[in-house]
This record gives C-alpha cells, sequence and structure tokens, in this order.
C-alpha cells in the first residue's frame, strides 16, 4: 500500500477554495484502496507567520474539524497536529547539513512572500527543508500537489538524493500527485479574484443562513438588465455555480443568461440558488461538525491517534537517519 502525504496550513477557517482545490481531493483518496493518507494540520509551519498563540490553537482545531466533519474517516486516514511528531524537527535539522543555500534561495514560495512584503525571517527560509521532513518522515510516495507546487516536491527529492548520495538509502523518493486538468476546480472570490483569506473575498465552508445571503449577496455583478443577452462565463456568480449544480440545470442557467429576453434570470435569482445549493451540499457536514463541537474529547482522541501512528512511522525514519550518518 502507498503513502500519500499532504499537510494543510491553520490559517483561518477553511473556505470554498480551501474545500475544491484540496480537501475534496484528500477525502476522496481515502477510497482507493491502494493508498493510505497521512494529513497533518502544519501548524509549525504557521509559526512563520503567525503572532497570536490563541488565534493558531483555534485555527488549528478548526481544520481538524472540518476535516472530521466533510468525511475524513480516520479508520481510513490518519489526521495529526504536526507539532505531536517531534522526530520532523530532528529531520529538518539532518536535511539542512546537506542541503546547498541556492537550493532554498530558489524556492518559489520564499521569493513570493517577500515580494508582498513580508519580512523575512530565518524560519521562513528553511520553511521547504521542514516540508521536506515532513514528506520524508512517512516514506511518502506520493504528495497531492497543484502545479505551482511541484518544486515543494522537487525540492525534497534533491534533499532527500543529497543525504542518499552521503549516507546510503535513507529516504524514500517522493513523487508529486498532480490532479488531473478536468477535475480541477476554479474558485473564485467574492470580487471575482482567487478567492483567498487575505483578500477576505472567501467564503467559509459551513457559512450559513443571514451570514451565508449577505456573503452571496456581495458577490461582484454589473448594472447590466436581465434581460440583456450576456456570456454567462464572464460572471461570477455562474461560475460558483458550476461548483455546485449538476451539468444538465447548469446549462440551463447558462442558456437562459446567453438568449435574454423575458426569461433570464437576474443576479437575484442567481444569488438565490447559489445560496439554495451551497445550503444543500455542505448541510450534513455542518451536522457533522456541531456533533464534533458538542464532543472535543472524540477530535482529541482522533488527534491523538493520528500522532500515536504517524510518530511510530517518523521514530523509524528518525532512527535509520541517525545510525546512517554516525548518530546511533
Amino acid at each position: 500500500m502507498k503513502t500519500v502525504l499532504s499537510g494543510i496550513q491553520p490559517s483561518g477557517r477553511p473556505h470554498l477554495g480551501n474545500y475544491f482545490g484540496a480537501i475534496r481531493q484528500h477525502i476522496g483518496l481515502q477510497e482507493r484502496s491502494d493508498l493510505r493518507g497521512y494529513y497533518f494540520i502544519a501548524d509549525y509551519h504557521a509559526l512563520t507567520s503567525s503572532r497570536e498563540p490563541a488565534l493558531l490553537r483555534e485555527a488549528v482545531r478548526d481544520v481538524a474539524l472540518t476535516y472530521l466533519a466533510l468525511g475524513l474517516d480516520p479508520s481510513r486516514a490518519v489526521l495529526f497536529r504536526q507539532s505531536d511528531v517531534k522526530e520532523v524537527c530532528e529531520l529538518s535539522w539532518l536535511l539542512s547539513c546537506v542541503t546547498g543555500m541556492g537550493l532554498l534561495e530558489r524556492a518559489h514560495s520564499y521569493k513570493d512572500k517577500l515580494a508582498k512584503g513580508l519580512k523575512p525571517n530565518v524560519g521562513l527560509f528553511t520553511y521547504p527543508i521542514l516540508m521536506a521532513a515532513d514528506i520524508l518522515a512517512y516514506d511518502s510516495d506520493l504528495v497531492p500537489v497543484g502545479k505551482d507546487q511541484i518544486q515543494h516536491v522537487e525540492m525534497t527529492q534533491d534533499m532527500a538524493a543529497s543525504f542518499n548520495a552521503l549516507y546510503g538509502e535513507v529516504f524514500r523518493r517522493p513523487e508529486p500527485l498532480v490532479p488531473d486538468e478536468a477535475h480541477l476546480a476554479k474558485v473564485p472570490g467574492l470580487d471575482g479574484e482567487k478567492m483567498s483569506k487575505s483578500y477576505g473575498n472567501d467564503v467559509w465552508i459551513f457559512e450559513s443562513g443571514k451570514e451565508l445571503k449577505k456573503r452571496v449577496n456581495s458577490v461582484a455583478t454589473d448594472s447590466r438588465p436581465p434581460e440583456e443577452p450576456k456570456d454567462p462565463a464572464g460572471i461570477v456568480l455562474v461560475q460558483l455555480l458550476e461548483l455546485f449544480l449538476d451539468a444538465a440545470e447548469l446549462a440551463q442557467w447558462k442558456e437562459r443568461i446567453r438568449v435574454g429576453g423575458a426569461g433570464a434570470p437576474g443576479y437575484g435569482h442567481l444569488k438565490q440558488r447559489l445560496v439554495e445549493a451551497m445550503e444543500a451540499r455542505f448541510a450534513d457536514a455542518r451536522a457533522r461538525r456541531d456533533e464534533y463541537l458538542r464532543h472535543p474529547a472524540e477530535v482529541d482522541a482522533i488527534l491523538a491517534r493520528g500522532a500515536e501512528e504517524a510518530r511510530a512511522r517518523a521514530a523509524a525514519t528518525r532512527d535509520r537517519a541517525l545510525a546512517a550518518c554516525g548518530l546511533r
């Protein structure tokens, strides 16, 4: 059985972009009998920018609740906090001793954050080494990533190769698992740009009732009347509806918009349908989340069991690496 590994940053309430971009794929992989998923909540990584301990704890909890509510089965996949597996820090140091500065300086994520004005720190610079330790600790075979994240896996491959060249075959070479383009969902924010918490254009996965209506009502539109024929591809509301409606219903909405006239829907109709579709899509998940909120000890137990399994694998990898380089 192959191992799949992915980390989830606890950076606030997960939104629709997180769900359609990663969470849905992670949970779907547990249906494959040839794979076992290890999903960690990357609280060590979050420290490169998080300065609010209470908010970080809350965000970590929210990621766990989100995955469990949306269908992650602890009997078929492993969910745990990164900081519960101390071995990754030891592995990170071992990898840092064989990793060239030039490799880290070429990291896209580091350069992008600097370009956005984020004050650099050592943790941000060495972020790829800790990420590599996370991947290699569990003898991961596959790492689900988007095309823009392939470099992370390639850097991990380089670090593993450097260590293995010096000390023998200690680390397994991971490969990126890139979703087929046909299965990738493009999730626009309320303003039409990419959905992101940092832009404030996101919609929480479990939003409901008045708050959901308020968010949907803020979706960007224009002043064109309903009867005016329009290209549905350029309408943000239609792009969001594509995430929720079946092909037949979606085609009907698009045709009515394209033709225009008396039977064309107004933006208010599209907003109403989007609210209905979102309420229906996540109704069961909201109920499960509420149930977990009423039983916090169950969430703690799931994370503890996940950490126990993860630590056993990470400790074995750590021990191999220490022995190989002369520390055992």
